[in-house]
């Protein structure tokens, strides 16, 4: 078997040469918007109503490259709530096409419009009436004729220097599938709550849990009145470790926190007579309970602290610490 010759290259050589792939998949993709912008944008609305509107599955289906794009789209579309499945062109043509039903969507993928692999799943689509959505970059093609919408993406030179490896056109098909996703997505009013069902696993999942589930309460949380002593405050720090204290009104109300940090800036002699109000801070970063962990991590990390308090109704009721979260796998 022939293999390609090695030619010497320099890192400037290859990061030349990934610079130029970049531009090229990024030209693709601004060709892409504009059309969008254009006289695609009505046929997209159309195929996002009619996904919408259909009572059964999105059913993919692609050969090669489009084919690995397509089960990527597949992916996608059910995790955000369209209900989606990949069915492989050749293995259709075997028995896999019992797998399409009438109130299905097949959303087709061939840049050129003419895989032969897909000619079966054509022609059901067609007997059976199964609304058929092309992905091509060919209006003329078979494909594209045959498609009840045909969202033809706008030509576009492939990153390899051969023109032939698939590359900036994957990249266009795969941005078209990601933008059909999204649409439906925010059209179904599908929200984060509704992700975290579909993805309970890994760090994504554990950001997807609610503060709740994991802040400390109750007889955990660190809390002393606001008409307390500093030494009282220092002494509930040291009993529930969490490095702060949080300081209440009388009526329960959330009035400030006490941390490491302001106990350091106040080290003097007579610090445990002081008022706890004379070295709190008044205005500490709170979260609501049902609010997701990842809020709480960009809050933990943009603003540099380690404890958040857990507010609801104007008062504390959980402390979520830096910890907890890695604890579960959320930072």
């Amino acid at each position: 078997m022939a293999s390609a010759s090695l030619l010497p290259s320099s890192p400037d050589q290859a990061v030349s040469s990934a610079l130029r792939t970049l531009a090229t998949e990024r030209d693709g993709l601004s060709a892409l918007m504009e059309a969008l912008d254009g006289g695609l944008g009505a046929l997209f609305s159309d195929a996002v109503e009619r996904i919408a509107a259909a009572r059964g599955r999105v059913i993919v289906t692609g050969i090669g490259k489009s084919g690995h794009i397509a089960r990527k789209i597949v992916a996608t579309l059910a995790s955000t709530g369209t209900p989606a499945h990949y069915v492989h062109p050749a293995e259709a043509s075997h028995g896999d096409l019992g797998m399409v039903q009438p109130d299905d969507v097949i959303v087709a993928l061939s840049w050129s419009g003419e895989a032969t692999e897909l000619a079966d799943i054509i022609a059901y689509a067609k007997r059976f009436r199964v609304l058929l959505i092309a992905l091509t970059s060919n209006t003329a093609s078979t494909l594209g004729r045959a498609a009840d919408i045909c969202l033809t993406m706008p030509k576009a030179n492939e990153a390899c220097p051969n023109g032939l490896a698939p590359t900036t056109s994957t990249t266009m098909t795969l941005a078209l599938g990601d933008a059909l996703a999204v649409a439906l997505l925010e059209k179904r009013g599908f929200t984060a709550e509704h992700f975290r069902v579909f993805h309970p696993g890994g760090k994504l999942g554990a950001r997807l849990k609610l503060v709740r589930d994991v802040m400390h309460q109750n007889e955990r949380l660190p809390i002393v009145g606001a008409d307390a002593l500093m030494g009282e405050a220092i002494e509930e720090i040291g009993r529930k470790g969490f490095g702060s204290v949080i300081v209440v009104h009388p009526d329960g109300t959330l009035a400030g926190i006490v941390t490491d940090g302001d106990l350091r800036r106040n080290l003097r002699p007579d610090l445990g007579t002081l008022p706890v109000t004379a070295v709190m801070t008044r205005t500490p970063r709170t979260i609501a309970p049902d609010d997701l962990l990842a809020s709480a991590l960009e809050i933990q990390e943009s603003s540099k602290i380690t404890a958040l308090i857990v507010v609801e109704n104007r008062r504390p009721v959980g402390l979520v610490h830096y910890l907890d979260l890695l604890r579960v796998g959320a930072a």
